[in-house]
């Protein structure tokens, strides 16, 4: 299997990433960055609203200094927060990031969560303008891919009306028993990529039984499944985890493949956990 795909752009992109999200803000989280990049993670998912982007930075910057690995060969991305949506403020909040991550670029910007029908009655004008950002900072060399994050097909349709460049990703909630399947076909069809957020059901499906039988025929664990399950679908997984034990073993999915038979199994898996978020029911 191949640990990069290539965007519709050109630019590769790491099929696993490393995820900050609920990382706290202090040296647990540079630890923990530093101890993904060092067992082999090359790509970092992050986010201003994390409110921990100054010690991914921290550990970007020292691991670039400390290991001999350049900086073009990390994949870096950030999300612009539901508060900053619209034009002028888009781009202050990517130069905020880009100064707290102490970056001169990013490899992926991404708008955290679409504006919906559901709060705004110019959700698809909002959307288009934080989209017009985006592209502004693209078109400058600021950011080498644009993208989205859960957008849905209505989301996605309105989006692509407007856009000149458009979106690259697609960062989704998926795992097992929610496959997203209309917004993952969606994208295939544009050559968007899917990034799968949460892939092991925020932690929920790691006592899943049916999960577990299936993991011991592999004798791998039950993330080291879900996480291979979305690879052999074409997805790019983002675990995320402090235990420097569960990073590496996060990242050990490479040696081993899940039969047809057992991704169908998994592919048909009722809702059994998640966060339980729709883009167009959020209150924030």
């Amino acid at each position: 299997m191949h640990k990069e795909i290539t965007l519709i752009n050109g630019k590769t992109i790491p099929v696993i990433g490393f995820g900050t999200w609920q990382a706290p803000n202090g040296q647990v989280t540079s630890d923990a960055v530093k101890t993904a990049l060092t067992a082999g993670y090359r790509h970092v998912d992050g986010a201003a609203v994390y409110g921990n982007e100054t010690f991914v930075g921290k550990a970007l910057t020292e691991f670039v200094s400390e290991s001999g690995v350049k900086r073009e060969e990390l994949f870096v991305t950030s999300k612009v927060w539901n508060t900053e949506r619209g034009y002028d403020r888009t781009i202050a909040a990517f130069h905020k990031t880009l100064k707290d991550l102490n970056q001169e670029y990013l490899d992926l910007y991404l708008i955290h969560w679409p504006a919906s029908v559901s709060q705004f009655e110019n959700w698809e004008e909002l959307n288009a303008e934080t989209w017009r950002a985006l592209e502004t900072l693209y078109a400058e060399g600021l950011v080498k891919a644009i993208g989205v994050s859960n957008f849905y097909v209505s989301h996605l349709e309105s989006l692509l009306q407007h856009a000149k460049v458009q979106p690259m990703v697609n960062q989704i909630e998926i795992h097992p028993g929610q496959t997203q399947a209309e917004v993952v076909e969606f994208c295939r069809r544009h050559q968007i990529a899917v990034e799968a957020w949460s892939p092991l059901g925020t932690g929920r499906l790691l006592q899943n039984k049916d999960l577990a039988d299936i993991a011991a025929k592999y004798h791998k664990s039950v993330a080291q499944l879900c996480i291979r399950w979305s690879l052999q679908n074409g997805l790019i997984p983002l675990p995320k985890s402090v235990t420097p034990e569960r990073i590496i073993q996060n990242f050990d999915v490479f040696d081993f493949e899940i039969s047809p038979e057992d991704m169908a199994c998994i592919n048909q898996m009722s809702y059994c956990g998640g966060s339980g978020l729709h883009p167009d029911q959020i209150d924030f």
